[in-house]
């Protein structure tokens, strides 16, 4: 019996990054199925709405084949056992991230013993790539093309041309 390959890539995509996308289509290399989860922190202002988010993530990507959106608030170990998922995916950009993610997975673990996180290192040219890089940068003026698909710099562009 073939057994269907999931996981979940949870984060807040606030805005989705050409670093997230790589991770995803890397991960898609290994599982069937990758569900792009959107977190939705209520001690977080994000600069997009949850429906915002996930009009990005749908119209991104759409092309990719095994890619499901959803989203989830509260503790992503429930988040899994409610879905029956034991894979999380994560991105490590640089040290800085390990200690952190390493913290995280290992509390997962104790709240889910059968859960496994499997760390993605992004290539070179996203290593400093984050959402709060290009939200800064956009807040400023400043030119965001290179870091995230054009549908995101379109909808960076009304949000800040709006405030």
């Amino acid at each position: 019996m073939i057994k269907h390959k999931v996981a979940v890539y949870p984060g807040s995509f606030d805005p989705l990054t050409f670093g997230h996308i790589d991770i995803i289509e890397r991960a898609l290399e290994i599982f069937d199925e990758v569900i792009v989860s959107i977190f939705v922190n209520p001690n977080k202002k994000p600069l997009f709405t949850l429906e915002e988010r996930i009009d990005i993530l749908k119209n991104v990507l759409k092309d990719y084949s095994g890619v499901k959106i959803d989203n989830f608030s509260g503790l992503l170990t429930d988040y899994l056992r409610e879905k029956k998922i034991k894979v999380v995916i994560r991105g490590l950009r640089a040290v800085s991230d390990l200690e952190y993610e390493f913290q995280y997975a290992n509390a997962n673990r104790t709240l889910y013993p059968e859960i496994e996180t499997v760390f993605f290192m992004p290539r070179l040219r996203y290593s400093y790539l984050s959402s709060s890089v290009v939200r800064e940068i956009a807040r400023f003026g400043g030119d965001v093309s290179k870091m995230v698909p054009q549908y995101v710099v379109e909808k960076i562009k009304n949000k800040y041309t709006n405030k």
